[in-house]
């Protein structure tokens, strides 16, 4: 079975911020929620790199080796997942994620924040698929439409890829042969020669 996953091509993203909005719009995603951001390293410096991030469906997954109440689980497509109805809010798997994915729907003291909301490789939960319950809790399931993720889809540079990780590390394998490996062999005045 493939392992779904996503990445981003430092040498590609333009910080359109394209995949976040895909993303908010695709899922109604609340006001202060990002499933999806764009971060940029040495922003105004020359050289400057973005990359999109969100959650990257860890094989081995911290937020669902800490969560006492064992509300995240992985689809057979590798997709890591988590139950609405059974998240207690308690943070946890914030803590325990390196990318930020997990969120709190709202800011304020402890047990008044919601419950955790994350990027869900626009495969919904628990619910039936395309049910209008999992629409409302996790956005609309792409997945079961046969489709991939819609801020990947968005992407206009192809920064951001999503699939299969196997296909996925062929695809970004072939780039960098392309250029050489170096990011200097790739840009503006190389990718658009006359």
């Amino acid at each position: 079975m493939a392992r779904m996953k996503f990445l981003c091509d430092a040498e590609r993203c333009i910080e359109c911020n394209a995949c976040v909005t895909a993303c908010k719009n695709e899922h109604e995603v609340p006001w202060g929620i990002n499933r999806r951001r764009v971060v940029t390293i040495d922003d105004g410096i020359p050289g400057e790199k973005s990359i999109s991030v969100a959650c990257m469906h860890c094989t081995d997954a911290p937020c669902q080796a800490v969560c006492p109440v064992d509300c995240f689980y992985t689809t057979a497509d590798g997709v890591v997942l988590h139950d609405k109805d059974i998240c207690i809010g308690c943070g946890y798997c914030f803590y325990a994620c390196p990318f930020g994915a997990p969120q709190y729907p709202q800011e304020g003291a402890f047990g008044a924040r919601g419950k955790m909301d994350k990027c869900t490789f626009c495969a919904g939960g628990p619910e039936e698929d395309n049910s209008a319950a999992e629409v409302e809790k996790y956005g609309r399931n792409r997945l079961a439409e046969g489709k991939l993720p819609l801020c990947a889809e968005m992407c206009s540079t192809k920064a951001l890829i999503a699939g299969d990780g196997d296909i996925v590390a062929d695809l970004f394998r072939s780039r960098v042969v392309r250029r050489g490996g170096r990011p200097d062999n790739w840009g503006w005045a190389t990718a658009y020669k006359d």
